[in-house]
């Protein structure tokens, strides 16, 4: 194992866990074109809502994604096993039927949640996390943890069956600035409780921060982390490039340029602590332009290209499929997916929009271009 200072932050630089990539360059008529090949990816954090949402998004995951971690944050929220079991029957009812999309379900964790309900969870074979929202921090957090303390007898079961919890990294006191919350959270929530429950399997999502970055790679071999392709691609400029751009706010906030350069060097070292997940978080064009727009960026449309993007960025795009399809399954204990997909560098227009329901769906890059594609 090898330790290289990348930035300001000291990743494990461990190499490239699949052998399978394939970089090639095929000469048509004097044009060279790029290509790679890749494991097909897995997203270990996506939100696909419900209804007819559901039926606009989840095809553009499951058209290059294998399996995907569901968000259960629902109106109500996915609280228990009954619930989480018919949300993956809806799913499975919109996919086309020769898709071998799988979806993996998770429970949302509240102060009233109890133990034979995660052991429960886990028996259905089916249900393969729990995810911790601090209440209030993010769309349909109402319903979360408001005490971590309150829920100490659950970690303590998760912690004894192996069961991952999924964090999201934030605190909501008022009195902590937007752009600090995630350390923040890190010092008075994250690291004391995986000091006082070592082998509970964590997994930080969205990190946005080099001190998440720092947390994950100090930590056990039990803790890990989600990268997004919108924290590796762009810094909080985004938000004010010519005007307030109401469709890059998302929670966590994008942060400084040291910050996302300390994201991009955590996601191409190779360390497997690190892989993909998109968050990505579907809303209406009316819920995102007014004086109090949610939170989400929405990149399935385009995920696997805008990683390529920023891998080829920092030139490792041989690590790429490590990160997407490698690491993430590795951590959960599933197979790695043994069919591929091949991205071609040929750059394409993301459309202004997408049907949903009765509004529209701005995506990432809406109107403008996405360097790489699937072939």
């Amino acid at each position: 194992m090898i330790c290289v200072l990348v930035g300001q932050v000291k990743v494990k630089n461990v190499g490239n866990c699949c052998k399978s990539v394939e970089k090639s360059t095929e000469n048509d008529r004097n044009t060279a074109t790029v290509k790679i090949t890749i494991r097909r990816p897995d997203d270990w954090h996506l939100h696909v809502r419900d209804g007819t949402v559901l039926q606009t998004v989840v095809a553009h995951t499951a058209q290059h994604f294998g399996r995907a971690i569901i968000m259960p944050n629902l109106k109500p929220a996915v609280t228990d096993t009954a619930s989480a079991l018919a949300y993956r029957d809806r799913i499975l009812a919109v996919l086309p039927a020769d898709s071998r999309f799988e979806p993996l379900m998770t429970l949302y964790l509240t102060d009233n949640t109890r133990s034979d309900e995660v052991r429960k969870a886990q028996a259905s074979g089916h249900i393969h996390a729990v995810k911790y929202y601090p209440a209030g921090a993010t769309t349909n957090a109402d319903s979360g943890v408001t005490d971590i303390g309150n829920v100490m007898p659950v970690l303590e079961t998760l912690q004894e069956i192996g069961m991952p919890l999924l964090v999201h990294g934030e605190v909501t006191d008022p009195a902590v600035d937007v752009f600090d919350r995630e350390a923040v959270f890190i010092d008075r929530v994250l690291a004391p409780l995986a000091a006082r429950l070592p082998d509970l399997r964590l997994v930080l999502e969205h990190v946005s921060t080099r001190q998440g970055v720092e947390f994950v790679v100090d930590s056990s071999e039990r803790v890990a982390a989600t990268l997004t392709a919108h924290h590796l691609l762009m810094n909080r400029n985004a938000l004010f490039t010519g005007g307030i751009r109401p469709h890059h706010y998302c929670l966590p906030v994008l942060k400084r340029e040291q910050h996302r350069l300390a994201l991009l060097d955590a996601a191409t070292s190779g360390n497997p602590k690190f892989f993909l997940g998109t968050d990505s978080a579907p809303h209406a064009r009316s819920a995102k332009e007014n004086s109090c727009g949610c939170a989400g960026l929405y990149t399935a449309h385009a995920a696997i290209e805008l990683y390529a993007e920023a891998f080829e960025q920092a030139g490792a795009l041989d690590r790429l499929e490590g990160f997407a399809s490698c690491f993430g399954a590795d951590f959960y204990g599933l197979p790695r997916n043994e069919d591929r997909i091949s991205l071609v560098k040929t750059p394409w227009q993301v459309p202004a929009d997408y049907p949903l329901d009765n509004d529209r769906l701005v995506p990432m890059r809406c109107g403008e271009t996405v360097d790489w594609m699937v072939e």
